[in-house]
């Protein structure tokens, strides 16, 4: 049996490219192929740059379109009163959340710090409470909060009650 080169020799043809229409064709789908790269890649990284912030991972979509809304509710009192209490606040969120959020929320504790309108850093134990919706109800959801800010507010001699709306997706 003979072995042979798996291309051909310079000898064994007299042209030095022996299929030269092959070669063209190669070269001309390799140079299609980096302009569709050229042209597509930015158009592709800008679609997925539209949802997410860079350096994050793309999943799937699942779930439905929802608005997650976070408050910030403090407890230091500026007029120098008592701090609002584990209990005063919890009786606060089952009269003036739940009634408008009955599908569920969460509460979380936390330490937080804010300056106030004298210009004071003031730290103090805070409420972080979190409210999903569907995008279908923000409208009326959005009253509520702002009636469940207000009323925080003025029940416990409050300057703020932050305020922080997403976008997401969410499945039960």
């Amino acid at each position: 049996m003979t072995s042979h080169p798996p291309w051909p020799s310079a000898s064994a043809t007299t042209s030095p490219h022996p299929h030269p229409h092959r070669a063209l064709r190669a070269r001309g789908a390799l140079a299609a192929t980096a302009c569709l790269l050229v042209v597509g890649a930015p158009t592709a990284y800008a679609t997925l740059a539209e949802d997410a912030p860079a350096g994050t991972v793309i999943a799937p979509a699942r779930g439905t379109p929802y608005i997650e809304t976070r408050l910030l509710f403090g407890t230091e009192r500026p007029d120098g009163g008592p701090a609002v209490t584990d209990a005063q606040f919890t009786a606060f969120v089952d009269r003036a959340v739940t009634p408008g959020f009955p599908d569920g929320l969460t509460v979380q504790e936390g330490r937080g710090q804010w300056r106030d309108a004298s210009g004071t850093i003031e730290k103090e134990r805070s409420y972080e409470l979190i409210l999903l919706y569907p995008v279908s109800s923000a409208a009326v959801s959005d009253r509520r909060i702002e009636e469940i800010r207000g009323d925080y507010r003025e029940e416990f001699a409050q300057e703020a009650v932050a305020r922080v709306d997403d976008r997401k997706r969410v499945d039960f």
